[in-house]
């Protein structure tokens, strides 16, 4: 029989794109059981060179999902940054060091370089773990999403068409594939295919500053090869960022003269070369010598643009992520970060819809979340890659970039940059009208790392690996003292109401999971003392108190900002808090759960 020329399949998610917004998002999907394919033109991974940076944030992210240990293994991390500017005696000179991450709250309190093929590699790994490999070469050739009201209310249907070309297909078989999909992620880039299909505007525009990098191993004599340096000095900027093994990263500023086209005004990539960009490297350097031993592993040319998309979604159906809606400079390490948060955002909401336990109010809250996260990341951008381009401020340039200000502009926005201030604002899944019941574990933001010990085997446990993003719901129920007779009570009258009939606890059980935290000593507790709807297994009642060492664990009640009267905590799935409640207050929490709850 003639095989057809064009197959066709259905599919619950098509991801478009492959680098680490849509491997990030087709592993968690994947993980969470969803039928997911995930496409992209190139015929294989980035070899070298590209994004790099892995901020504290991220780290913990990847942890959740169990993926941290080996980019930890592999990767390097920068503790301590440098600064340099002009010298009185010509050159430049070393003005100040200081911690490379400014936020106190981190668990990771550094950042991780490392190229993008090798992060690429660890999801791609998972995902050949978890059956899922990625189809490639292919190119989308066209894109439908249905008019249809009633389809597109229908959170089942399969309301987008795509035609895919399938470029690596054996002779005499069809090359051409529909595939309809319930949604679809755009996740193509900085030129990107889905957004221009869905005529999604960027909004924003392209800055004068033109920058070189190269990647190589150096020869120098530069006592800050290996940390994370901003140079400025009067032939121009520099930033280096030091990489896995004895590679290092160099961030060069240009001048139109060097790579711009006269007659288009665009970058001209014939007009350069790694070697040119080196020799401005040294003028920058001087009185330290540079060059690379040995050939450059990479290198490009780049003029900054600091863009969002207008939207982030067509009809909550099609989703764009990563570079495909917003851009902006690398100086501070957030584009593949940002991209790889984004797509975390999604799962489980993706997720949460496609199992019928939410409904498709909650997609719109990915274009709330993330596009207000992208226009402050382009606020950031702008000054940040204003100060780190400028001239210096000298007696011939009084206007130029004062390196005390520049100081106060890489402590400042610390928290920013680490991804850990990252706060959502209030939405259907983010409710902080009872902030005060946990004061410092703040409505919108992840929750906070702390170590605490397991009731049942005294073992001490860092508390955000109990809480994986693993698309559930953590409902972290902090006790108080349950050795006392009175906060027993009160506990056991909470648990009674959590556990009614009807409530949502009961109504989707396999949506949620409940962690609870005693202020108990742990000679003085059992885990069975605790209500067995607060502890669904052995291992979900921990301690606020020292391990056996008394070197790991306690106070985390005043840490977070709890009493001893406790609190309800939940978690979203992605690591962020959505409501705190008092412990009687489970009216509050069914409110919650059920503002965005499946309708039946």
């Amino acid at each position: 029989m003639p095989v057809p020329l064009t197959k066709e399949s259905d599919v619950d998610v098509l991801v478009i794109g492959a680098g680490p917004a849509g491997l990030m998002c087709a592993q968690g999907l994947t993980r969470a059981g969803v039928n997911v394919r995930i496409i992209d033109k190139r015929p294989g991974q980035v070899a070298a060179g590209q994004a790099d940076g892995i901020q504290p944030r991220t780290i913990e992210v990847l942890q959740s999902y169990g993926l941290a240990e080996r980019l930890l293994r592999e990767a390097n991390q920068m503790h301590m940054a440098a600064f340099y500017e002009p010298s009185p005696q010509g050159g430049i000179h070393r003005t100040g060091r200081a911690p490379d991450v400014n936020a106190p709250t981190a668990r990771y309190p550094f950042e991780v370089t490392l190229h993008q093929g090798g992060i690429e590699s660890i999801f791609v790994d998972c995902l050949r773990s978890l059956g899922k490999e990625i189809e490639r070469p292919a190119i989308p050739d066209s894109i439908d999403v249905s008019n249809d009201p009633v389809v597109l209310k229908d959170p089942h249907a399969h309301a987008v068409k795509v035609v895919v070309k399938h470029l690596d297909t054996p002779q005499g078989r069809g090359d051409t594939e529909v595939i309809r999909a319930k949604y679809v992620v755009g996740a193509d880039g900085a030129h990107s295919w889905v957004r221009k299909e869905m005529g999604i505007a960027m909004e924003g525009e392209q800055t004068d500053y033109v920058w070189g990098v190269v990647d190589m191993i150096p020869d120098t004599d530069f006592p800050d090869i290996r940390n994370r340096c901003a140079i400025h000095s009067e032939n121009g900027s520099c930033m280096i960022v030091p990489r896995e093994g004895d590679v290092v990263r160099l961030y060069i500023q240009l001048t139109d003269a060097d790579v711009r086209n006269v007659t288009t005004g665009r970058v001209d990539m014939e007009k350069f070369s790694a070697e040119k960009l080196l020799e401005v490297a040294k003028k920058s350097f001087y009185p330290y010598h540079i060059k690379a031993a040995g050939p450059v592993h990479w290198w490009t040319i780049y003029i900054i643009g600091q863009r969002v998309a207008a939207r982030f979604s067509s009809h909550e159906r099609v989703f764009i992520a990563g570079d495909a809606c917003h851009t902006h400079s690398p100086k501070a390490g957030q584009g593949m970060n940002a991209s790889m948060n984004d797509t975390h955002n999604l799962i489980w909401k993706l997720t949460h819809v496609l199992r019928g336990w939410a409904d498709m109010l909650l997609l719109k809250t990915y274009e709330l979340e993330r596009r207000k996260y992208a226009q402050d990341l382009i606020a950031f951008d702008r000054k940040f890659a204003a100060l780190f381009s400028g001239k210096p401020k000298s007696a011939d340039n009084p206007d130029g970039v004062d390196q005390e200000e520049f100081l106060a502009a890489f402590r400042t926005f610390g928290a920013f940059t680490s991804g850990i201030g990252v706060h959502y604002a209030r939405t259907i899944i983010t409710d902080p009208t009872h902030q005060s019941s946990a004061a410092n574990l703040v409505v919108g933001q992840r929750v906070l790392p702390h170590a605490v010990v397991r009731a049942a085997d005294a073992r001490p446990f860092e508390v955000q690996d109990l809480l994986p993003a693993d698309t559930r719901f953590k409902v972290v129920v902090f006790t108080g003292d349950i050795a006392d007779a009175g906060q027993r009570e009160r506990v056991n009258v909470f648990a009674g109401k959590l556990d009614r009939e009807g409530g949502f606890m009961r109504k989707r059980k396999e949506a949620y999971d409940v962690l609870a935290v005693c202020k108990t000593r742990k000679e003085d507790v059992n885990y069975t003392d605790v209500p067995a709807v607060l502890r669904p297994h052995w291992s979900k009642v921990v301690l606020d108190d020292v391990d056996v060492t008394g070197k790991i664990g306690g106070g985390i009640y005043e840490t977070y900002g709890v009493g001893p009267e406790g609190a309800v905590v939940v978690v979203r799935p992605d690591g962020y808090v959505g409501v705190v409640t008092p412990l009687e207050d489970v009216g509050s929490l069914e409110r919650y759960f059920e503002g965005f709850d499946a309708k039946s």
